[in-house]
């Protein structure tokens, strides 16, 4: 349950080099996708949080028509960040991952179907994710839609009474469209609604208490029950004359607790050669704090909703990566096609403009602002055969 700017980034950056091949896959036709076996360490650090673990994913096509996949994804987290280090001490969990998946091609339309178990010691996620995509205009266009619903249960480590349901649907519509032989565009939308606890059992507001040593004292935010966001991306892939390319995309988000938020990226993917690619690239975050976020309250009862999530309040964020890919091409009898290996860094910096550091000192509600950088690195193996 430990969801930290880790896990978001996380996922936010997940195999950038593999973004152009992937674009180019959607675009021309209606295809499934290719036999691939990946095997991946990826490793977080920051804010006093260390992520690491494995993933495994193996992907087989049936004859012509259906190809199925399976992911294993494995979390070790340790330590403990600026929310925890202020009221309790470091910890160490681990969670798990595993989907297993099914694409289905008829003509020009491809569906797919999956289901993903997340299991922590302390929180159960269940979802289940249905898509589809068809092409039109002599494969120029491709238009894409899917729904997933996600059901939560959500515990609190030693309170054996204490348990929570959330649930959760998206909505998602794509659509993608080849201008000329060297551009690509893309354009998405996305709506989530999220109904049930939503707060983290972990994370507490703080408030003044003239009681208390340090001039304040914890205790449970209370978040709304429901939560509608929607995000819109738009995504283009410019093919350089040189064997090289850039792409960016932007993406607007927007909810009903009142976060906003931008993010940017630009790359350039660029070969060396039969065997090499480099892509580097950076990418800009900003956010608008939620309605009932403050850093800290009057009192402990002082609104119906309070919030001190560092994830809910106003700040910025900068990432800046390069990774580098390594290709194989074997003979065309050969059972394994071709083989790549990845690797990829990623450092980023966060600084929060209402959120203090809360164990700095100083007088209360007046400490230093919080900030803190972030080193992601993921290694991976690539098979098709």
């Amino acid at each position: 349950m430990a969801a930290t700017n880790a896990k978001i980034w996380q996922r936010m950056l997940a195999l950038p080099v593999l973004f152009v091949s992937l674009v180019t896959t959607c675009a021309y036709s209606a295809v499934l996708p290719q036999d691939r076996s990946d095997a991946m360490y990826h490793s977080y650090s920051g804010d006093g949080v260390t992520i690491d673990g494995p993933s495994v994913l193996l992907r087989k096509k049936i004859g012509n028509k259906v190809s199925l996949s399976a992911n294993y994804y494995v979390d070790t987290i340790s330590g403990a960040s600026i929310d925890v280090r202020a009221q309790a001490s470091e910890y160490r969990e681990e969670r798990t991952e595993t989907t297993v998946g099914a694409d289905f091609l008829h003509n020009k339309t491809l569906m797919n179907v999956s289901y993903t178990n997340s299991s922590e010691n302390d929180f159960e996620a269940n979802s289940y994710h249905l898509s589809f995509s068809q092409d039109f205009f002599g494969d120029l266009t491709t238009l894409a839609l899917s729904y997933s619903r996600g059901e939560d249960e959500i515990r609190r480590r030693g309170d054996e009474s204490f348990l929570e349901e959330a649930t959760r649907q998206k909505f998602g519509f794509g659509l993608t469209q080849v201008v000329t032989k060297n551009l690509i565009v893309g354009f998405n939308a996305e709506n989530i609604s999220d109904e049930g606890y939503l707060n983290n059992p972990y994370r507490a507001i703080r408030y003044i208490d003239s009681d208390s040593a340090r001039g304040f004292s914890f205790t449970t935010e209370v978040y709304p029950n429901t939560r509608v966001s929607n995000a819109f991306s738009l995504n283009g892939n410019y093919y350089l004359p040189y064997r090289a390319s850039i792409y960016g995309d932007v993406r607007y988000y927007s909810d009903t607790w009142g976060v906003s938020a931008t993010n940017v990226k630009l790359g350039y993917v660029h070969t060396f050669g039969k065997a090499w690619i480099v892509d580097a690239h950076v990418r800009l975050y900003q956010q608008d704090q939620a309605d009932f976020y403050q850093d800290i309250f009057n009192r402990a009862d002082e609104f119906t909703f309070m919030a001190r999530d560092k994830e809910l309040s106003t700040y910025s964020g900068v990432a800046a990566g390069v990774g580098v890919t390594y290709e194989w091409a074997f003979s065309s009898d050969s059972y394994v096609e071709k083989s790549t290996f990845n690797l990829e860094y990623d450092y980023m910096q966060f600084d929060y403009d209402n959120f203090r550091d809360a164990t700095a000192g100083g007088e209360v509600g007046e400490e230093a602002l919080f900030g803190f950088s972030a080193n992601v690195i993921r290694a991976y193996v690539s098979i098709w055969y």
